[in-house]
């Protein structure tokens, strides 16, 4: 009697151990067939890291194809502070290429993060200071490519165009109007490393940046030239308060050029007043509508 309740004790313990068995079988074949996107993905997150590569913004073009907004490009600094083998050496060498004290740059340089983008000082490097830096191969320093935005002609059709930030985005005019479609798409560098931040020995895996759509424009570089000399006699002659002109073409309505002044150099917009960065005055003011108005006639 006790032998057979015995028995019966270890076989119900080895069903219960054979249902666990196969419940694990299950949750293993699960987790590999059905569940693996979603764990591959936390993972990767673990042990994989990007190093941004800013795209180029789209072009903005006279109706025949000048170029009136353009791209340059540049280097800004990353640090991966894990990768770092000296901080006081490297944040005193940095320091002293950026012109910033070293407790400046250990903030960046010490910062418990993963990856650490320099922000200002290491933005937008001359090929001087980036050279500089390339040249002493610092343990997980790293210069990343980076777009800056270029306007050719300085102050032609400055308010119309706009200008953009640090950031590469549209604060102002057709870059504002229009910043949806002339950002591109940012690349990266995918590295991998451990969960100390050390590199391990894969392949890196470029993700090619998308640059913006162009923007091409109904105004007439040749014309707008010639109304930006005008607008200058004018002001060198006179010296009012404002200035401004536009070029329509009567048939369709095409603006052909327009400019004002006071105006600015788009390239260095941080050297201008917001009033004069911000007043478009050919749409802005209220100014006589002087010849338009001869097409209306009174009827009696």
């Amino acid at each position: 009697m006790f032998s057979k309740k015995k028995d019966e004790k270890i076989k119900f313990v080895f069903v219960i151990l054979v249902f666990f068995f196969f419940l694990i079988i299950f949750k293993v074949f699960y987790i590999q067939v059905f569940d693996y996107k979603k764990l591959q993905s936390l993972a990767s997150d673990l042990w994989s890291r990007d190093l941004p590569l800013e795209a180029n913004r789209g072009l903005i073009l006279d109706r025949n194809g000048v170029v009136l907004a353009d791209n340059l490009t540049t280097t800004s600094l990353v640090i991966i502070p894990n990768q770092v083998e000296d901080a006081d050496k490297t944040s005193l060498e940095l320091a002293s290429i950026l012109g910033v004290s070293k407790e400046e740059m250990d903030k960046h340089v010490k910062k418990k993060t993963s990856i650490e983008r320099v922000h200002p000082e290491g933005r937008r490097l001359s090929y001087e200071i980036a050279d500089k830096i390339s040249a002493l191969k610092l343990p997980g320093v790293y210069l990343v490519k980076e777009a800056k935005r270029y306007y050719p002609y300085g102050e032609m059709l400055s308010h119309v165009l706009g200008y953009v930030g640090i950031d590469n985005q549209g604060l102002s005019g057709l870059e504002l109007e229009y910043d949806e479609y002339l950002t591109g798409e940012a690349g990266a560098i995918k590295y991998f490393s451990d969960a100390k931040g050390n590199q391990l020995n894969l392949s890196d895996i470029y993700i090619e940046p998308q640059s913006g759509m162009n923007l091409q424009l109904t105004i007439d570089y040749k014309i707008q030239a010639s109304i930006e000399r005008e607008l200058d006699n004018a002001v060198s002659m006179f010296n009012p308060d404002m200035a401004l002109a536009v070029v329509m073409d009567p048939n369709t309505g095409e603006i052909l050029g327009m400019s004002s002044r006071p105006t600015y150099d788009a390239n260095h917009y941080q050297n201008y007043s917001l009033e004069t960065l911000s007043r478009n005055l050919p749409i802005w003011a209220s100014y006589e509508p002087g010849s338009t108005f001869k097409n209306v006639h009174t009827i009696q």
